[in-house]
C-alpha cells in the first residue's frame, strides 16, 4: 500500500521528543497538511510506556507530556499490524541483528514505501532513508 501524499514513517522517540520538547512538535505543527505523518500504534504505547520515568529523571511535566501523546493524533496516523502485516517479516530480517523490537516501525516504513525519521541508529543501513532530526527539514521542504 502507497501512500498519496508525502509522508514520513516516525520511530517513538520522535514522539517522545514531541512531547517533552519545542523542537520536533513545532516540526509537526509547520509541516502537517503538507506531509503525512504515520506511526505504528506500538510506537504510540513504546512512547506512553517511556515518558512518565524520563519525566521524572529530568525534572519534567509528565501530566503535559502525556497530554500532548494524546493529542498526537491530530498530526500522525497511527496505523494497526493489518497496515504493516505484509512487511513484518522482512522487517524483523533487516532489524533483528540491531535491535528487534524495532520491527514496526520498520515495516511501517517498507509497507507504505516511506522513509524513516528516529534518532535511533539501529535503523540506518536497513535499506529504508532514514532521517534524523537535524536533518529533517531538509526532506520536509522537499530539498
Amino acid at each position: 500500500m502507497a501512500t498519496s501524499t508525502r509522508g514520513l514513517a516516525v520511530d517513538s522517540n520522535i514522539l517522545i521528543s514531541a512531547a517533552l520538547g519545542r523542537r520536533v512538535r513545532n516540526i509537526f505543527r509547520r509541516f502537517h497538511g503538507e506531509i503525512t505523518f504515520w506511526a505504528p500504534e506500538a510506537c504510540r504505547r513504546d512512547a506512553r510506556r517511556r515518558i512518565p520515568e524520563i519525566c521524572r529523571k529530568h525534572g519534567l511535566d509528565e501530566k503535559a507530556a502525556l497530554e500532548f501523546l494524546d493529542d498526537v493524533q491530530k498530526v500522525v496516523s497511527f496505523v494497526g499490524p493489518v497496515t504493516y502485516a505484509n512487511q513484518e517479516q522482512n522487517a524483523r530480517e533487516r532489524i533483528q541483528s540491531r535491535d528487534p523490537d524495532d520491527w514496526p516501525v520498520l515495516a511501517t516504513a517498507l509497507a507504505l514505501d516511506l522513509p524513516l525519521w528516529t534518532e535511533d541508529r539501529d535503523f540506518f543501513g536497513c535499506g529504508v532513508a532514514t532521517w534524523i532530526t537535524n536533518n529533517i527539514e531538509i526532506y520536509l521542504r522537499g530539498n
